[in-house]
């Protein structure tokens, strides 16, 4: 089946609206008021999953992630089926590669920027990948171990050498690096179409964003003045709790 942007512009829009609110709940905020703090005081002040691990542990530290992570798949399961089989109009480019990855965007906006917090919010990492993940999983069932081989991956790095910021922000490139060779490889005859040009500007977005937010944690990097991340010690501060 094929549609025209003509007939189709206002659903981008519309779900983009949508995905952006689905980004603007903090689930990092919420959670801490359960504890009875506000994530925004403590430790970095950024409501976050890295400052939620170091504030109340591992474990909180997980769910948060996983919360987070799952604001970026609603969208792009959304995004995916609504339009999966379809095509724009006069080309070979399956809408489904376009909306997924552009709602997904906005709810990364929508966490980072949230209207309902004074446009003060995480940093998009956990939300990005889970747009990724899922987006991923979504092309063929073996991309699947490799999603998670990259998220693996970026526990190992943060394991090993302890810099959060640093090791998501190699994830989100991974990720994005990866789903656009699939796009080269898939739509090599028409690299000079529209779509595909604006299905790699998304891609590129998605760095833009979380690298603009990562901004201070790269200055305090190259000063070495950075927060460690020790997975070892969360781990060995939640055995102490217990």
């Amino acid at each position: 089946m094929f549609i025209s942007l003509a007939s189709s512009w206002y659903w981008f829009l519309l779900g983009a609206i949508v995905s952006y609110f689905i980004g603007c709940f903090n689930f990092a905020v919420l959670i801490s008021r359960i504890k009875h703090k506000d994530i925004r005081q403590e430790g970095s002040g950024n409501p976050g999953t890295m400052n939620m691990s170091r504030t109340f542990g591992l474990k909180i530290g997980l769910i948060n992630f996983f919360c987070d992570a799952f604001k970026g798949i609603i969208p792009v399961v959304c995004g995916y089926v609504i339009f999966k089989g379809m095509y724009f109009e006069g080309t070979d480019f399956a809408v489904s590669d376009f909306s997924r990855y552009l709602f997904g965007l906005f709810a990364v906006i929508g966490h980072i920027f949230p209207v309902t917090m004074k446009f003060k919010g995480g940093k998009g990492i956990a939300t990005t990948l889970g747009v990724f993940t899922c987006g991923i999983s979504c092309e063929v069932a073996w991309f699947i171990p490799i999603a998670i081989a990259l998220l693996l991956g970026v526990v190992l790095y943060i394991y090993i050498f302890e810099w959060g910021s640093m090791a998501s922000l190699i994830g989100v490139s991974s990720f994005t690096i990866w789903q656009g060779i699939i796009y080269f490889l898939r739509y090599e005859q028409e690299l000079s179409s529209p779509w595909v040009i604006v299905a790699f500007m998304v891609l590129l977005a998605f760095n833009l964003l979380t690298w603009i937010a990562h901004r201070v944690n790269l200055y305090r990097l190259m000063g070495g003045e950075e927060h460690r991340t020790s997975i070892k010690k969360l781990a060995h501060k939640k055995r102490a709790k217990q």
